[in-house]
């Protein structure tokens, strides 16, 4: 559709400029659906963009562009709405020419269509995500990031870019050594040897468990070591396999793990630092090394590296060294995906890597705000340390990967999202997920009802008269048909709440259109039967492929 109008319009543009009507040289032309869908099915601001240029009311400038188009069979009606927008409606012809295409194209079609990321043409994604440190099992919280880092890169990979996802993490510092102490202490405990938690140490059961496990491994043998590294180590391995394994849990895996250690191993940590001073970027105070925020534009100095015994890097300062060496990787977009409590941190980073000299247009930071889990209409309390909270895995336990998913998806992430247990459990409309999965179950069992009663799709589709269906069965049709196109801005936005969102409005449209006896899909007239059955399956076809896109499972029974 937008090819076709972009094509007329510029058409009608270079006639109005021959004769003398227009002289502006046109901006690319953007073609996007109206607020209003009664106004038509596409809409064009082009004659406000240009009236500046042109010296004219931006309706007037439509009026001499509509009159100088050449209307094709494609397109029914052309109009001028408010200020100036000119709005376009298809013919249905046009519809039926786009049921037949998505029916002959498949499971691509159901696909966001291809866009450049910049005018490089550059194909090379990264996602960072979830990147918790090895500390506890993962939370309600790292569940939101696990699914939104996970849904975003399944946007990029099905519009054609090479997308890796990557895992940062630390299993070193100042936490782990608490981890580690926190082990020995279970562990001696388990030799029915009196020893007490440091006043920060980790509470959870899990660290028993660790320590149990432990035990049974290595007996005594430890019992007067006062080296923290094997039981870091053992904590670090058993806590990363949870991980792993909560994340298969909810169909999400990573290309890449990175540690910051080895950036300090490395010596990039060091280099960062070195190449901060000698910019004068640095300054010493109380022992401690910060970041000086007046040069960078920044509200205030921010530490890189702690005073006191040992001296450790503060998180900030490996990151600094992380995204140099994303960059120099040669990915043309880099996505954050970090909760709403490191915007600055993350604004610290990137000015950090910017005043070094690396062009950081390629960064793009998407900060989530936090989950409230109730239960009950009663919030759930969250401490790793003291182990007050959900895991991601009881949730995924007690309502299902799929609507853990879903809802995750179901929010755009600079909004709070309230978890609802009580919804999530819910096998009813109000249940968003389950409303648009039942919409597809539904369709499904249209299908089996069908070949029962004789009525299959014939394998010809063109002998399928698609002009039998009704103006509000074509409206029906393009809402699925949209489907693509939303995909497509969702990815450009990096916004995948767009899709769940599209979804829920298409399953609700059809469960309405079902629900009229005049509707009825498979009756006596085989015709119509036939023509319903084809808009049937491409709505069935769009919502497995958008549930598909979100890692949701698009069941034929309910």
């Amino acid at each position: 559709m937008k090819d076709i109008l972009v094509l007329i319009l510029g058409a009608a543009i270079g006639k109005a400029r021959e004769k003398g009507e227009l002289k502006s040289d046109p901006p690319p032309l953007g073609i996007e659906a109206p607020r209003d869908p009664a106004h038509g099915d596409a809409a064009s601001n082009i004659a406000l963009v240009i009236a500046k240029a042109e010296g004219k009311p931006p309706r007037k400038i439509a009026e001499t562009i509509v009159a100088n188009i050449e209307r094709p069979p494609e397109v029914q009606e052309i109009g001028i709405a408010g200020p100036g927008f000119i709005n376009f409606r298809m013919a249905p012809a046009y519809w039926h020419c786009e049921l037949r295409r998505a029916a002959r194209e498949g499971a691509s079609f159901w696909r966001p269509r291809p866009f450049a990321l910049n005018a490089s043409g550059g194909k090379k994604v990264q996602v960072e995500f979830l990147s918790a440190n090895p500390t506890g099992p993962l939370t309600v919280g790292h569940g939101r990031n696990a699914v939104l880092g996970d849904a975003i890169a399944r946007l990029f990979e099905a519009a054609g870019f090479d997308v890796t996802r990557e895992y940062y993490f630390n299993d070193g510092g100042r936490q782990m050594k608490l981890l580690g102490e926190s082990v020995r202490v279970r562990y001696l405990n388990e030799l029915g040897i009196e020893a007490e938690l440091p006043p920060d140490g980790y509470q959870g059961e899990y660290i028993r468990d660790i320590a149990r496990v432990f035990f049974e491994k290595h007996g005594a043998s430890f019992a007067n070591s006062t080296d923290l590294e094997p039981f870091r180590t053992a904590a670090v391995e058993a806590i990363f396999s949870e991980i792993k394994r909560s994340c298969e849990k909810l169909k999400i895996h990573f290309n890449v793990f990175t540690n910051e250690l080895d950036l300090m191993k490395a010596g990039l940590v060091d280099r960062v630092l070195a190449d901060l001073k000698a910019r004068g970027l640095t300054v010493e105070n109380e022992g401690a090394i910060w970041l000086r925020a007046e040069p960078l534009g920044l509200p205030k100095d921010a530490v890189l590296v702690r005073s006191g015994p040992g001296a450790e890097p503060t998180y900030r300062t490996p990151d600094i060294a992380y995204h140099i060496e994303k960059l120099k990787r040669g990915f043309n977009l880099i996505v954050d995906v970090f909760g709403a409590d490191h915007i600055d941190e993350h604004r610290q980073v990137v000015a950090a890597v910017k005043a070094l000299g690396h062009d950081t247009a390629a960064i793009r930071a998407i900060i989530y705000q936090f989950v409230t889990l109730t239960r009950a209409g009663e919030k759930v309390k969250m401490s790793t340390r003291k182990a007050t909270y959900v895991t991601l895995d009881e949730l995924i336990d007690e309502v299902g990967a799929d609507v853990v998913r879903f809802f995750f998806l179901f929010r755009k992430h600079d909004s709070h999202l309230d978890f609802d247990l009580d919804l999530a459990r819910k096998q009813a409309p109000e249940n968003p997920v389950f409303y648009v999965q039942y919409a597809h179950a539904r369709l499904a069992s249209v299908f089996r009802e069908a070949e029962k009663a004789g009525l299959a799709v014939p394998e010809d589709l063109s002998t399928i008269d698609l002009a039998r269906l009704s103006p509000d069965e074509i409206e029906l049709s393009k809402r699925a048909l949209a489907l693509p196109d939303v995909m497509t801005a969702a990815a450009e936005a990096i916004e995948p709440h767009r899709v769940p969102f599209h979804l829920l409005d298409l399953a609700g449209e059809f469960h309405r259109y079902y629900n009229q006896p005049e509707n009825r899909i498979i009756g006596p007239d085989r015709a119509l039967s036939h023509a319903r059955l084809f808009m049937a399956g491409i709505i069935r076809a769009a919502i497995a492929g958008g549930l598909e896109l979100l890692g949701v499972s698009a069941p034929e029974r309910m």
